[in-house]
């Protein structure tokens, strides 16, 4: 086993449903990467779970007002009350208990496929996560860091400021700043996989060295700075 200087907590949420998919080898990478530095790595495969999406009064083992559903409030009475589902606690849990949370997913029509938006969705839920003037800089989550992992379709030519789809970073702002920092998380450096699907076997697997390379010193990783992203 490979040593680090400060052990960490991870917690790594997967989107994709195909375990032979290039986006299962950078899921699988990271866990031996990071177990082999000693850190200690908790998995939410979405699609292995069969994660239901849908957000609605499943979210809850409570209810705050039968006559009118309010997911809002309905999380903060939950949060008070100790009313989420347990499928919903248990992946709360999770997130508070990690150091560092990685999301590995393709990016599907410019954003999260439809399984891990529903998982935020249900997940990020208002007085647990958020709320009571604890956004950004004094978020709940303040303190831990997140991770996109990521791949396209496409190019990275067509992913730059004035090519066909724009700049990667614009994209990734709703994600990165609309949920993660949003709610206290340190956001990293995305890693970027441009179209796997057209490049050469040897390609991929040195992209995925680097992947590798880059999570053995992750813990001393520092944050994008808020005006970056």
């Amino acid at each position: 086993m490979e040593n680090c200087d400060f052990t960490m907590k991870v917690f790594i949420v997967y989107a994709h449903a195909e375990p032979k998919s290039f986006n299962g080898a950078l899921f699988q990478a990271a866990q031996d990467t990071l177990r082999a530095a000693g850190h200690a790595v908790t998995i939410s495969d979405l699609y292995a779970m069969k994660f239901d999406p849908v957000s609605d009064r499943r979210n809850f083992i409570t209810v705050k007002n039968a006559d009118f559903f309010k997911q809002q409030i309905e999380e903060m009475h939950a949060t008070e009350v100790g009313g989420f589902a347990p499928d919903v606690e248990a992946e709360l849990s999770k997130m508070e208990a990690c150091d560092l949370m990685i999301w590995q997913f393709p990016l599907w029509w410019f954003g999260l496929p439809g399984i891990l938006k529903g998982w935020a969705d249900r997940v990020f839920a208002m007085g647990r996560t958020y709320g009571g003037e604890r956004f950004y800089e004094n978020g709940v989550f303040k303190g831990k860091r997140a991770l996109l992992s990521v791949t396209t379709g496409g190019p990275e030519a067509v992913y730059q400021k004035g090519g066909w789809n724009g700049d990667i970073h614009s994209i990734l702002r709703p994600i990165q700043r609309g949920i993660l920092r949003f709610t206290g998380w340190e956001v990293l450096t995305p890693n970027i996989i441009y179209a796997p699907v057209r490049v050469s076997a040897e390609e991929r697997k040195a992209q995925l060295h680097g992947w590798a390379a880059r999570l053995r010193s992750i813990e001393s990783e520092k944050p994008i700075e808020v005006g970056e992203y």
